[in-house]
């Protein structure tokens, strides 16, 4: 009997299993996209072709722009379904209710924030205009959202979602303008610096006495953020004094400051940036212009980029695309080839605002007294919680993005309160990203180019194009804030709202933007550097990257006479740092009783700041600069400040001025009672990096290799953090470079979420060459594959390409291997 309910529970089991096993095999069924055949679809006035490469690279044939949106919406929809709900989500500020509570705080602040109301403002601005630009822009975002709904209804939900428990809910308009905020967020990361300064000036010593002048609190901040090399910083007001009269309270502050900073979507992160270049037909071994592009932003499963090439009469365009906007973002059509790098425009301030309760009310004290504040309440849902109200303030300035914080009134002192605003131009209603990108993928010709790009409102990019006449140009358009002369903090720190003399006077005149055309030199590049003369008469920015790839960039380019593709793509694959070569001399003279020393040392001897993967003084001296940086400047700084500072900028630019200067009062460590000086602070660092390297790899120097603790990270949400479910989501591979390579790979010095130093979650996001002679030999790649499905090939098969510097070909050179066609209702 026993044996028979063994044998009967055995079948039984096996039965399961068979079913378990079988709507398995329905559902990835199910989930594939449909790519051949014939389909009928809402929404479309006539056929479009859905035709794919062997990469799943579709080319998107329709006989109007508005049923081109709807394919390319479609095949976005089919391919990145979960990647679009994931962005109507971060747009929407609603990750809660998918992921629970750790998620709410990213809520509150992107309700505080208001991505969803400006969309939507944005929307109805749009569909308040008459003219044909706007009309079009309307007419595209709706065809879009229809073919995105088509597509993702078109198939089973994404295994996220059927994991999650979530519904499928319908992508709009607004999802797409908001999710035009979220990547001018991305790139516009003033506010974190305006911040790290309000830290700074209440967490700082004030070592000033009579004589020493340069230890005043404000002379140490703008030693920890110094100006561009080149450049000084402009005269301020004594800021750190301001917020002592004010009677900012820095526990308090710091408090709120770190919570702001720990939940907002990371933006303005060192090394996100880019790289473009271009050379004319002179310096060209076609006799014709050439263009690079390489944009430096966050690596994710499936990546941030969609390949494609879009075909309606009048106009082919190939590149990148961005799922949620209809139109190629970066790339080339049959008459002119473009790219992109970030400018990074100051288009941020923060405002100090009082405020009050009277009457009943909210007010604002302003230049004229006070005035009510717009008062919304935003309810959240939470996954496994009660619902939140999150009441958020709006005043004249814009959002008060305390009200995302642990409390509105932790920047209070006794007997006032304050509260934390944001003047961001981004959120302005009245520009229409959708029109700005049209009009340059139908672009044809330098000029019209030019024209086309001052519909940008942000974010600020620094644009090269060639055309087939071989003409070329650089331009950079948006909106960029004047601010008064009477500004005494220009912009680098949070002003006082209730002065006047820190608002906003309109915006730069689009006959003053930034642009060159047909330089003599016969190339144009840049590397988020400083783009603009001395005698440029405009405030565009005092945060500008460091100018060692740019500087990298100009020697290849000038080493070489005549480029062609493939030299380029030697330039893009480039690992050698120019911002390593001024710590070399310290690093070689460094001396260290630990008993690797020597053969730390002997590995460094012909070490010249190229970072290769397989090669070990790199992972050495990166593992050196950070244990130096920590001991130059965590004392004055304090652990926690300067851990968290770590995760958006490495103080590069002052470990070289410090150590430029031997600046023995910075390398002294105030909180010990002999005096250190910069060599000591070396030596001791080479020590302390020794220990941590061979603690994690093991006591072999020659063993060590860059690569393995240097890994591109494409981290998948949510799954990256579900140890089960990592392997399948989550795509990895070793890198060499650093943050200051052509070939960027942002070098994390504050350890990541799973406790790994020196990962590389920014890079090469893109990678575009770009013959405008012969687009036929123009290619592309992005850093993962077209996929969202993890188990289909096309998810990870672009990888090894990305990683070793080669790419598929921009325009079709081989049948399709599937087709698929549309056809209207």
């Amino acid at each position: 009997m026993i044996k028979t309910w063994i044998r009967r529970l055995g079948w039984l089991l096996l039965a399961l299993l068979g079913l378990v096993l079988a709507a398995m095999a329905v559902y990835l069924l199910r989930a594939q996209p449909q790519e051949s055949g014939a389909r009928t679809v809402p929404g479309l006035a006539a056929s479009v072709t859905l035709a794919r490469d062997g990469h799943g690279v579709p080319t998107v044939t329709a006989a109007s722009l508005t049923d081109m949106a709807y394919g390319l919406g479609f095949v976005h929809g089919q391919d990145r379904a979960w990647q679009l709900e994931s962005q109507r989500r971060i747009g929407r500020g609603e990750l809660a209710e998918a992921f629970g509570p750790n998620a709410l705080e990213t809520d509150r602040f992107l309700r505080a924030l208001g991505v969803r109301r400006s969309a939507e403002a944005r929307w109805a601005w749009l569909q308040s205009q008459t003219d044909e630009a706007s009309r079009q822009s309307v007419a595209l975002l709706k065809a879009y959202s229809q073919g995105v709904n088509a597509g993702r209804a078109a198939q089973a939900r994404p295994p996220e979602m059927i994991i999650l428990g979530l519904p499928l809910q319908d992508w709009t308009p607004v999802d797409s303008l908001a999710w035009a905020v979220m990547m001018s967020w991305d790139l516009s990361g003033n506010w974190n610096q305006e911040l790290l300064r309000l830290r700074l000036a209440l967490q700082l010593p004030d070592d000033s006495r009579p004589g020493t002048p340069g230890r005043s609190t404000l002379a140490r901040l703008n030693t920890l953020m110094p100006a561009y090399p080149g450049d000084r910083l402009p005269e301020t007001a004594d800021y750190p004094a301001l917020y002592r009269e004010l009677g900012l309270a820095p526990q308090a502050t710091e408090k709120l400051a770190a919570a702001l900073q720990g939940h907002a979507p990371r933006s303005g992160v060192e090394g996100s940036g880019s790289n473009n270049w271009l050379v004319a037909g002179s310096r060209s071994v076609t006799g014709m212009p050439l263009v690079a592009n390489d944009p430096h932003l966050k690596l994710q499963s499936p990546a941030l980029w969609y390949l494609a090439r879009l075909e309606v009469p009048g106009m082919k365009v190939a590149g990148g695309t961005l799922p949620g906007l209809p139109f190629v973002v970066l790339g080339q059509n049959q008459h002119i080839a473009w790219a992109f790098t970030n400018t990074g425009p100051d288009t941020q301030d923060l405002y100090l605002e009082e405020w009050r309760e009277a009457g009943g009310r909210t007010e604002v004290r302003t230049p004229t007294g006070w005035m009510p504040a717009q008062v919304l309440e935003e309810r959240i849902r939470v996954k496994g919680g009660p619902d939140e109200v999150l009441r958020v303030r709006v005043g004249r300035h814009g959002p008060f993005i305390s009200d995302a914080g642990p409390g509105a009134d932790l920047l209070a002192p006794s007997g006032k309160r304050y509260a934390l605003a944001l003047r961001w131009a981004t959120l302005d209603p009245q520009n229409d990203p959708i029109a700005a990108g049209i009009a340059l993928n139908q672009a044809q010709s330098v000029d019209a180019f030019f024209a086309g790009a001052h519909r940008f409102a942000a974010p600020m990019q620094n644009m090269l194009v060639a055309d087939r006449t071989g003409r070329t140009g650089f331009i950079a358009s948006a909106l960029v804030p004047v601010r008064s002369s009477a500004n005494d903090l220009h912009g680098l720190a949070p002003a006082p709202g209730w002065d006047e003399r820190y608002d906003w006077q309109g915006y730069l005149p689009l006959d003053a933007m930034p642009q060159e055309r047909d330089p003599a030199r016969g190339w144009i590049a840049t590397a988020n550097q400083r783009t603009v003369p001395d005698d440029y008469p405009h405030h565009l920015s005092h945060e500008w990257a460091l100018p060692y790839r740019q500087q990298r960039i100009e020697q290849l380019l000038q080493a070489t006479p005549k480029h062609s593709l493939d030299s380029f793509a030697a330039m893009q694959a480039d690992v050698q740092s120019l911002g390593a070569v001024p710590l070399l001399p310290w690093l070689r003279a460094a001396r260290s009783p630990h008993p690797l020393a020597a053969a730390a040392q002997a590995t460094l001897k012909e070490f010249d700041g190229s970072m290769q993967a397989e090669q070990a003084a790199p992972l050495i001296f990166w593992a050196w600069v950070r244990q130096l940086t920590v001991g130059v400047f965590q004392d004055d700084l304090g652990e926690a400040l300067f851990e968290r500072a770590f995760a958006t900028r490495s103080f590069r630019d002052a470990l070289h001025e410090r150590l430029a200067a031997n600046d023995a009062a910075w390398c002294d460590d105030r909180r010990t009672p002999q005096p250190e000086s910069c060599a000591d602070q070396a030596n001791a660092a080479l020590t302390r990096a020794l220990d941590e390297l061979q603690s994690r790899f093991g006591p072999d120097v020659g063993r060590w290799r860059w690569g393995e603790a240097h890994v591109a990270k494409g981290e998948h949400r949510p799954f990256s953090r579900v140890a089960a479910l990592r392997p399948l989501f989550e795509l990895q591979t070793p890198v060499g470079g650093d943050t200051y390579t052509v070939n960027v790979s942002r070098v994390n010095l504050r350890p990541d979420w799973a406790g790994a130093l020196y990962t590389d979650d920014h890079g090469p996001s893109l990678r575009t060459l770009m013959d405008v002679g012969t687009p036929a030999h123009s290619r592309m790649v992005q850093s993962t594959g077209q996929s969202g499905l993890p188990w289909r090939a096309t998810y990870r098969d672009l990888l090894p390409l990305w990683r070793e510097g080669r790419a598929v070909p921009m325009w079709p050179t081989e049948p399709p291997a599937h087709t698929l066609v549309l056809q209207p209702q």
